[in-house]
């Protein structure tokens, strides 16, 4: 199974960055990001074999026990791997916000939860964004960074995370269709 742990913004802050981005769309040879597939991936798992599933939810839940609800929001944008070369544009967490600690924190619990369960967890060091187009080839990003500064989101509580199946080409337009298998409340914090 094709995986990954993330969280899902609420539908209003989902809303909000959609509006945003409605008028820009049509603008530049873009594959822009379905809003019902938006989300801040924690740990991506390319393989998750079914055998270590159980025990990858049971560490995920122990992980999500011990972390507190915490604000976040989205502002401004970046793209990877860097603006001359850009493949990627993403809303960004800023990188002095409030919820940046509770997140890079959830991150290694996430990628720690899937290590433990045998599980490999996919790329470098955690850098959370919220991807909201893709290209194929590499472009200048630059007058798409400067629309993105423009844009500043909604705070809201991030209060659970997710373990999401992503299923390659099964979605609009031959995008991944993603599937939540479960979710994670957040709870009272470190217990001893």
């Amino acid at each position: 199974m094709r995986a990954f742990v993330g969280i899902v913004p609420p539908d209003e802050v989902i809303e909000s960055l959609d509006a945003f981005l409605e008028p820009r769309r049509e603008h530049g040879d873009l594959r822009w990001s379905d809003p019902e597939s938006f989300h801040l991936t924690l740990a991506f798992c390319a393989d998750v074999p079914d055998h270590a599933l159980d025990a990858f939810g049971e560490r995920l839940a122990e992980a999500s026990a011990r972390h507190t609800p915490f604000a976040l929001r989205l502002t401004g944008g970046g793209a990877f791997p860097d603006p001359d070369r850009a493949k990627l544009l993403y809303a960004a967490v800023p990188a002095d916000g409030a919820g940046l600690d509770p997140l890079h924190s959830l991150s290694r619990a996430a990628r720690a939860a899937a290590t433990t369960s045998g599980i490999e967890v996919a790329g470098g060091t955690f850098r959370p964004h919220l991807t909201v187009a893709r290209s194929n080839r590499s472009f200048s990003a630059m007058r798409w960074l400067r629309v993105l500064d423009a844009y500043g989101g909604p705070t809201w509580t991030v209060d659970a995370i997710h373990l999401v199946q992503s299923h390659l080409g099964e979605g609009c337009e031959r995008r991944p269709r993603y599937e939540t298998i479960e979710s994670y409340p957040l709870g009272e914090g470190e217990t001893r």
